[in-house]
């Protein structure tokens, strides 16, 4: 019997949820979520850094600053995943390893969880942590003139959120301040989570579908962007990953769509912690000096 589909050719919650349930697309997840804990703990411990900085009134809003050893170095923002309901900064500690290595600053942003708050709300504290670098990463050795802001999976989306921000109008702030943009294995188009097992926690509407999709709000802006997934995710995250990439160029903006062959979801942020991964050396090729 014909079904309607709930989202493009899927007509059935399983079919959505095998594709958007990431850890059945890893061989251990326990091992990498073992990884993540163990290098975080250990960049923490022998890098040094400034952590739990308040960045907005909430106690949820703060963010870790793994400082670079020399002066008016570049910025890279982190902004970590977990379906908008799951994990900490302190668990993406890691990504300061390789960026270290480069001469880079590393801030790594947290922010409140589903259900506490509404995807609209996790958005508006990313681009608060944003705007909050911007202004103050001067006073910890980092240059506001080159900051990049990335993000995995959730944090991917968030990312891309934040390169729509009416930054003037909102935060006085120039209108493009971030100088490049890494979004790994994000979420652009929201919709077809709504039919997902993630849907009784994150409680996503029409309206927030349609205003906090990346992909339906793509402006002209400055800002280069990598956009970038693990080859052996599903096609539904590739899929997400090309049409932003589309819209992104269309608006005639500069994007890179690059597969990492091999690499799943988890995996896809690993390069993070080598200097000379490919990831490490496009942030450090995009902020360059200016």
């Amino acid at each position: 019997m014909w079904m309607p589909p709930l989202y493009r050719d899927f007509t059935q919650q399983a079919q959505i949820d095998a594709q958007y349930g990431t850890q059945q697309w890893v061989p251990d997840p326990a091992a990498e979520a073992r990884h993540f804990i163990e290098r975080s703990a250990f960049a923490r411990e022998h890098l040094r850094c400034t952590l739990d900085v308040p960045f907005g009134p909430t106690l949820d809003e703060t963010l870790d600053i793994f400082p670079a050893d020399r002066p008016d170095a570049p910025v890279f923002v982190f902004i970590h995943g977990g379906y908008w309901r799951a994990n900490t900064s302190k668990e993406f500690s890691c990504v300061a390893l390789g960026l270290r290595g480069c001469g880079v600053t590393t801030v790594v942003i947290n922010y409140a969880l589903c259900p506490k708050v509404r995807i609209d709300e996790i958005t508006r504290q990313a681009r608060a942590a944003v705007a909050w670098v911007v202004r103050n990463i001067e006073a910890h050795g980092g240059d506001p003139r080159r900051i990049a802001v990335g993000g995995h999976s959730a944090g991917g989306h968030l990312a891309a959120m934040c390169l729509q921000t009416r930054w003037a109008e909102e935060y006085g702030l120039p209108p493009d301040p971030i100088a490049a943009a890494v979004l790994v294995s994000g979420l652009y188009d929201l919709e077809p989570l709504r039919y997902s097992y993630l849907q009784p926690l994150i409680q996503l509407d029409e309206r927030t579908v349609r205003q906090c999709s990346p992909l339906f709000a793509v402006r002209p802006c400055a800002t280069p962007t990598l956009v970038t997934w693990g080859g052996a995710e599903s096609d539904e995250f590739a899929r997400q990953a090309a049409d932003f990439h589309a819209a992104w160029s269309t608006a005639g903006n500069r994007s890179e769509l690059t597969p990492q062959a091999g690499a799943h979801h988890f995996s896809a942020i690993h390069g993070f912690e080598h200097a000379s991964s490919p990831l490490c050396q496009w942030v450090v090729r995009s902020l360059g000096d200016r």
